[in-house]
C-alpha cells in the first residue's frame, strides 16, 4: 500500500505531528485560485527548508510564476531570477537566488502526490531557490531529488495551475503564479492516509 509506506517513511522520519515544525501558506493567482498550504520537513532538509522560508520572508517569491507545468506530472516555480510576472519568460526555470546553491538533502520519504521537491540541474548538489510540486506518484525521483515538504491544504488548486506544452512544459502566455508566501511557525497537519484499493467485498 503506497499510503501505508509514505506514512511509514514520514513516521520514521518523525515528520508526523513534530512539535515546532514549519509551514509555508501560497497564495495563487491565474487559473488556479487560492491557496496551498505546505508542511515543511525541516527535519529531513534543514538547509532547504531554511532557504525557502528565508527567502519567503525577504518577498523573494511574490509574484513568481509557475514556469513548467508538465501534465500528470508536477507543476515548478521559483525561479526569483528570472521568473517574475513581467520579465522575458524564455529566461524562467534559469535562475536562482543571490544565495550560494545547497548539497543535497535525500531522505527515504517517497514523491508521493503532493510532494514538494527542490529542483536542480544535474548536480545534485545545485538546488537553490525553485521547488515543484507533484500531481501523481513520481517514484523515479526518490533519492534523487531532496524532498522538502508536503502540500497538506490545497491540492485541488494545485491540480488547477495552466499546464504547460510540449515535453519540457513550457507555459505559454500568462502562467499561473505565487502572488505572496507567508511562513507559519505551526505544524500544518497532513491529511489522514488515504487506502489505495477499496476493500475487496464477498
Amino acid at each position: 500500500m503506497r499510503k501505508a509506506a509514505l506514512a511509514s517513511a514520514l513516521l520514521a522520519a518523525g515528520l508526523c505531528g513534530q512539535a515546532g515544525a514549519t509551514g509555508l501558506e501560497i497564495d495563487v493567482t491565474g487559473d488556479a485560485q487560492g491557496t496551498i498550504v505546505i508542511d515543511l520537513f525541516e527535519e529531513t532538509a534543514p538547509l532547504h527548508v531554511e532557504r525557502i522560508t528565508t527567502l519567503a520572508t525577504e518577498g523573494a517569491y511574490d509574484n513568481v510564476v509557475f514556469h513548467r507545468v508538465i501534465d500528470r506530472f508536477m507543476a515548478q516555480t521559483g525561479d526569483v531570477e528570472f521568473g517574475r510576472l513581467g520579465q522575458d519568460m524564455r529566461y524562467a526555470g534559469r535562475g536562482g537566488s543571490q544565495y550560494p546553491d545547497l548539497p543535497a538533502e535525500f531522505s527515504n520519504i517517497p514523491f508521493e502526490r503532493g510532494m514538494v521537491g527542490m529542483a536542480r540541474s544535474n548536480d545534485p548538489n545545485s538546488a537553490n531557490s525553485q521547488f515543484f510540486i507533484v500531481f501523481e506518484p513520481a517514484l523515479h525521483l526518490n533519492g534523487q531529488y531532496t524532498i522538502v515538504g508536503q502540500v497538506v491544504d490545497g491540492m485541488e488548486i494545485v491540480d488547477r495551475i495552466r499546464r504547460g506544452r510540449g515535453r519540457n512544459g513550457a507555459v505559454v502566455g500568462e502562467p499561473d503564479r505565487m502572488v505572496a508566501l507567508r511562513v507559519r511557525e505551526d505544524d500544518p497537519v497532513p491529511p489522514p492516509p488515504e487506502e489505495d484499493d477499496a476493500a475487496p467485498t464477498e
